[in-house]
């Protein structure tokens, strides 16, 4: 059915707001306009100031009531974890990309075999990363948090920054 400028459409347009868990049906020319996609979220390490921290909040969320209680064992010095892991940058960026990952492969829409492939391909990895004894929590015991120094960059490093101006 076509419509006029007049009429509304019976349906939502493409991309508008279908009740939930239902799929917009296409629309005719003249539907009303369409809303803007939502853009993917932006990688943490490229934010700043309230982006940086709305991402950390919700990052916290997922991990304090997702990935802890079902993948979180026991901590030991060979499997070490720490309660202050927001303090490592680090730690940050494995576990945004791991909640990227999850988002993608277990949100709505998502493939069957969505978890199968975020388990294999993704928490396992990570978590081996963030949990090795030379990992970023190297040195944090539970209830005890040490920040790790990152290697300084030699002056002379041809990448480093240059040196400074003669006085």
């Amino acid at each position: 059915m076509s419509t006029t400028q007049t009429e509304k459409p019976d349906v939502p347009a493409a991309g508008g707001n279908a009740p939930p868990g239902e799929k917009p049906s296409a629309g005719g020319d003249d539907a009303a306009p369409r809303e803007k996609p939502l853009s993917p979220p932006q990688f943490i390490l490229y934010l700043e100031g309230p982006a940086y921290a709305n991402s950390l909040r919700q990052l916290t969320l997922w991990t304090h009531h997702v990935l802890l209680p079902v993948y979180g064992r026991e901590i030991t010095s060979t499997a070490p974890w720490c309660g202050r892991w927001w303090e490592h940058p680090e730690a940050v960026a494995q576990l945004h990309s791991l909640w990227l990952a999850w988002g993608e492969l277990t949100g709505p829409g998502s493939a069957v075999v969505g978890p199968a492939t975020w388990h294999r391909d993704y928490l396992t990895t990570a978590m081996t990363a963030l949990r090795d004894p030379q990992g970023p929590f190297a040195g944090c015991k539970p209830g005890m948090h040490r920040p790790k120094e990152a290697p300084k960059v030699d002056a002379m490093d041809p990448f480093g920054p240059p040196p400074p101006p003669p006085a």
